[in-house]
């Protein structure tokens, strides 16, 4: 059966996942979009995708006019808010506390460092409630708070002879499915500090999705030279004369 351009279009975004996901890499990426692009028949786009399962679901049927799930940071919040809090609270006295990786923030957690410090990094974390409180209390010590950009965060808290506030932050738009977190609290003779800031491995993926993006320019590009389908806005394909 003849390929459609909404068709290639489908196999195109399932190869865009697999290289963000690093199930392929760029060379492979490549060769495939590009065959993608200039397949004509079902025979030929199905064995692009049959080793690639779309995450989180199986791989619709070429043929499937179903809708592409929702992928990304949106998609992944609504499943992060609601767990049941594995810590509400952290304590650093001559020494120090962090909260990172998987673990679930609860809905009012009590940070305290006094001569010592304290990390909270929320960026892999889960949430008890859509509504968080974060309290810093910090004497002659330290608290350091690390959020995705996406997050919903209200820096609120006080310093005496001392700092409480957000310092650097990476580019990126905070999302409504996102939950609101409020840090508030106190720094005397010390600090509290936010800084929004991606991952590694996020902003490895991101790196990937540009390559990514700069090979499809190219490949739509060459594909336009040499008159093969078109799966560009208003590319109908290319017509056959008869």
């Amino acid at each position: 059966m003849r390929a459609s351009d909404a068709e290639r279009e489908r196999i195109a975004e399932l190869l865009r996942e697999a290289v963000a996901e690093g199930r392929l890499e760029m060379d492979e990426f490549e060769q495939r979009l590009e065959t993608a692009y200039t397949a004509r028949t079902h025979g030929e786009l199905e064995p692009l995708v049959q080793d690639l399962p779309a995450p989180g679901t199986a791989v619709a049927p070429v043929g499937s006019s179903a809708p592409a799930p929702l992928r990304g940071s949106a998609a992944n919040w609504p499943a992060r808010i609601g767990s049941t809090a594995t810590s509400k609270g952290g304590f650093a006295l001559w020494g120090g506390f962090n909260r990172k990786g998987r673990w679930t923030v609860g809905r009012k957690f009590t940070a305290f460092a006094m001569w010592g410090g304290g990390e909270i990094d929320l960026r892999e974390a889960d949430f008890e409630d859509r509504e968080v409180v974060i309290r810093c209390i910090a004497i002659m010590g330290g608290i350091h708070v690390t959020a995705p950009p996406e997050l919903n965060v209200d820096v609120r808290g006080v310093g005496i002879m001392g700092g409480f506030g957000e310092g650097p932050n990476e580019d990126g738009e905070t999302v409504p499915e996102a939950p609101r977190v409020t840090i508030t609290g106190l720094a005397l003779m010390g600090g509290v500090g936010v800084e929004r800031k991606r991952t590694k491995a996020e902003r490895r993926r991101l790196k990937e999705a540009e390559e990514a993006a700069e090979i499809e320019r190219a490949v739509r590009a060459r594909q336009r030279l040499e008159g093969g389908p078109d799966t560009g806005p208003g590319g109908g394909g290319r017509k056959e004369l008869g």
